[in-house]
């Protein structure tokens, strides 16, 4: 085993490695949009708006549904064989997931893209193990914090990945630039993740356990996520946090496309902007807020306005009103994430962070891959309903976490 640095190396690394893998991922949000929507991009040109819209959705869940199957199983094999080989292998299948997704741009075979896209996805255990990193070199208290440098990595890499996409995708920056060139990009940095984690990262995981490791533990973690009466009611508000923000993330561009003839570059630019306020609060918002009060007390605040703010959205018939609203629903979401995990982590012994942060990474993974096959259909009837059903979901959420959840369990899962 690598002899363990010191925390704030390890917290650090990680911070990095995660920027740079979200940074790649940012590169492609405002891509895949019009690739499959515009008439002009991979589809034929007379497939009507509708299929495009259902085929759009298809491909986007194509990640998280992969991540379902995948995530679980790396998280296991993480406390099974350790954090920092697991992130490794994972960074490996994001390489090849960008060539693949490049390729297929660029000859055309919508099916490769689909492929490439649930490779990414199976082999995306790198948060789940990288949230393991974190909670091994972290106190309880210190959690929700070190918890928050996935959400500052997060909007950091949304602050650069959607703008640089944008761009890199434009042909008036440079002749050469086309909607495949992102994607080479993002190849390029994964290829740098790996070399960044093979020199700096460390192995924290001092106890190491061996659970079942199935194709299927996803479905398994769903079951199990309602078997533990101190787990199931917090693991089903993050459930319903995630799948009503993804309703309004995946699908919040076609409507921008259809209502404001957004182009790759404008998309790219309102969703670095939405990154920007992430970052602020993760960085100069969350760590204060977390040392003065407790996680529960910070998510019964900022999931009700996660709820309120989305449907402001809806209003405006200018894109300034809409760079009016986004502040309130980065805020809101940049608190919200991290200190419900840092919850659900809290509620795991330390032998088995790896397996329950994998089956609260299965239910958001399953969150992750229902809302585009449901926007798809619905966005064809108006495409302001999914961003409204999300508002609802996260209401319903608020919810049952300020009215059912006890905020001190006695019980600590562990390893059964």
């Amino acid at each position: 085993m690598t002899k363990p640095k010191h925390p704030r190396t390890v917290l650090w690394t990680l911070f990095f490695t995660i920027f740079l893998d979200l940074l790649g991922m940012g590169l492609a949000i405002p891509i895949l949009a019009l690739l499959l929507i515009s008439p002009s991009g991979i589809l034929p040109p007379g497939m009507s708006l509708e299929t495009r819209t259902i085929l759009y959705g298809f491909l986007v869940a194509t990640y998280p549904l992969a991540q379902f199957f995948g995530a679980p199983i790396f998280g296991a094999l993480s406390d099974r064989y350790g954090r920092r080989r697991i992130i490794m292998i994972a960074l490996c299948g994001t390489l090849l997931g960008y060539l693949l997704t490049g390729y297929g741009i660029v000859t055309g075979q919508v099916w490769l893209i689909f492929l490439s896209r649930a490779l990414d996805g199976f082999t995306g255990g790198n948060i789940s193990a990288a949230q393991s990193a974190i909670a091994d070199v972290s106190e309880p208290k210190e959690k929700a914090r070190n918890f928050g440098l996935i959400g500052m990595a997060f909007g950091l890499g949304f602050i650069l990945g959607p703008f640089m996409g944008g761009k890199l995708a434009d042909p008036t920056v440079l002749p050469w630039f086309t909607s495949s060139t992102p994607f080479w990009a993002a190849a390029i940095l994964a290829g740098l993740n790996i070399l960044l984690v093979v020199r700096f990262l460390p192995e924290t995981l001092h106890t190491r356990t061996s659970t079942r490791i199935s194709l299927f533990t996803g479905f398994r973690n769903i079951r199990r996520a309602f078997q533990f009466p101190h787990l199931r009611t917090i693991l089903f508000v993050s459930f319903l946090l995630v799948l009503g923000f993804n309703f309004f993330t995946q699908f919040f561009q076609v409507m921008l496309i259809e209502r404001f003839n957004f182009t790759q570059s404008d998309i790219g630019n309102l969703y670095a902007y939405m990154g920007l306020w992430i970052a602020i609060t993760q960085g100069l918002i969350n760590r204060p807020l977390s040392r003065r009060f407790s996680s529960e007390q910070i998510v019964s605040v900022s999931a009700f306005t996660l709820a309120a703010s989305l449907p402001f959205l809806l209003l405006p018939e200018r894109v300034a009103f809409i760079y009016l609203v986004f502040p309130f629903i980065a805020v809101s979401n940049g608190l919200t994430h991290p200190n419900a995990t840092a919850i659900v982590s809290n509620l795991a012994g330390p032998e088995s962070q790896g397996e329950v942060l994998g089956i609260n990474q299965s239910l958001q993974a399953l969150a992750m891959a229902l809302p585009p096959i449901i926007a798809g259909v619905i966005a064809t009837l108006h495409p302001g309903l999914p961003t409204i059903v999300g508002s609802g979901l996260i209401f319903l959420a608020w919810m049952l976490f300020v009215f059912v959840f006890r905020k001190r369990s006695t019980q600590v899962f562990h390893e059964v």
